[in-house]
């Protein structure tokens, strides 16, 4: 019988760097699954569909609500994100590592369902660093923008939720600190 894998859950504000240090830690651990969630927005970019986000209406969504598909979901930003249960589900029971990238909200669902998920809480310096760095990404609108600064300055303050807090202001540093974490969620069992 396969071990049980392990949940990582990694949360953060927009703009504190989880797309590009998800991205360094799934090059360096090919082994970790990464759960593409669903989403009700619309692709930005050049995201494509099943790689990114699993884009779908806000109808086929509420229906994965209702038949309980999902093991987490919110709002946020005016769109739904959520999570495959069975997904996470069959990947934990064969023995498989998985990675999420979510919100707040959604790692305090999961949390309950998962309580031997680590979690980990990725934040900037600073709001002014936050703001700088959303502001340089240029994927949203300034108004678009403000609104992620805002729900970015609740969401530091649930960062005492997580298992750890990691700030990150190097992003080699910060992809260093994540593999520690990883390491100790290994060697713990």
């Amino acid at each position: 019988m396969a071990t049980k894998g392990h949940l990582f859950i990694i949360s953060g504000p927009s703009g504190a760097g989880k797309s590009s240090l998800l991205s360094r830690i799934l090059k360096k651990r090919p082994e970790l699954r990464y759960s593409v969630s669903y989403t009700t927005r619309p692709p930005r970019g050049d995201e494509q569909d099943g790689v990114d986000y699993h884009f779908i209406s806000e109808d086929a969504f509420r229906k994965k609500i209702e038949a309980g598909e999902l093991a987490e979901w919110a709002e946020v930003h005016g769109c739904m994100y959520g999570t495959s249960a069975k997904y996470v589900d069959e990947a934990l029971a064969a023995g498989q590592d998985v990675l999420l990238d979510i919100d707040v909200q959604g790692t305090k669902r999961l949390v309950v369902r998962y309580p031997e998920a680590i979690s980990v809480f990725i934040t900037t310096p600073n709001v002014e660093e936050l703001k700088k760095r959303l502001m340089k990404r240029g994927t949203d609108s300034s108004s678009a923008a403000e609104l992620r600064l805002k729900a970015a300055e609740v969401e530091m303050t649930q960062a005492h939720l997580y298992d750890h807090v990691v700030v990150n202001d190097d992003l080699n540093q910060t992809v260093s600190r994540l593999e520690t974490i990883l390491e100790k969620a290994y060697l713990n069992g």
